[in-house]
């Protein structure tokens, strides 16, 4: 039973959003590939759908610029700019995106106290979104993750579903996914190999 994860991919997060990541747009082919032609059971789009006023949000925090740090439910926090607000044009997924496929929307960071990199948790990794469960009950066994960014919400999709998806081969699909920071996407690429997920193309996977 394979399953594809395609993470945040939003407008918000593509050139022209409020929170772009460099060529994120042009995941958008590369994932419309693996949805047609990588023989999946099942295909899953994580949404970030932030309320107005995210604690995560600079503009909620007098004084903050967006990339300075501060702090959120007693923890270091990014502060971002305003970004994927629910209802919002920014949120709505790329309009290239084929969502025809695409069998579930799971949303995140929907609570205002605290930022959700992940598909599968918070950050202070409390509540769940229940992504988890549903694969499990699905009899996943092969888990392909890709989108945006890679360094932030991809890289830690990825970690969780490692950490809490027993027995489930995890891969990173790289050229269907873009990050934010040269150096942050390396790191973020060795950190996801030790933990035992496997790095590959949308060429090895269908063909593969």
């Amino acid at each position: 039973m394979k399953c594809l994860l395609l993470v945040d991919i939003q407008r918000g997060f593509c050139p022209g959003g409020n929170l772009p990541v460099p060529d994120g747009d042009a995941v958008v082919p590369v994932a419309n590939r693996l949805i047609a032609e990588g023989g999946y059971d099942l295909v899953v789009a994580s949404q970030d759908w932030h309320p107005q006023g995210h604690g995560s949000f600079a503009s909620s925090h007098p004084g903050k610029r967006p990339f300075d740090m501060g702090e959120l439910g007693g923890k270091p926090q990014m502060m971002w700019p305003d970004h994927c607000v629910q209802g919002t044009e920014d949120a709505a997924f790329h309009p290239d995106l084929d969502l025809r496929s695409v069998d579930l929307v799971q949303r995140k960071g929907i609570d205002a106290a605290v930022d959700s990199y992940s598909a599968f948790r918070d950050n202070d990794r409390a509540a769940l979104t229940g992504l988890d469960a549903v694969l499990r009950d699905r009899g996943v066994t092969v888990l392909d993750i890709c989108g945006l960014a890679t360094d932030y919400c991809v890289k830690f999709s990825a970690l969780d579903a490692v950490a809490m998806l027993d027995g489930v081969a995890v891969r990173f699909v790289e050229d269907a996914s873009r990050g934010i920071d040269p150096a942050g996407v390396a790191a973020a690429v060795e950190e996801m190999r030790a933990a035992g997920i496997a790095i590959v193309t949308a060429s090895d996977v269908i063909g593969g």
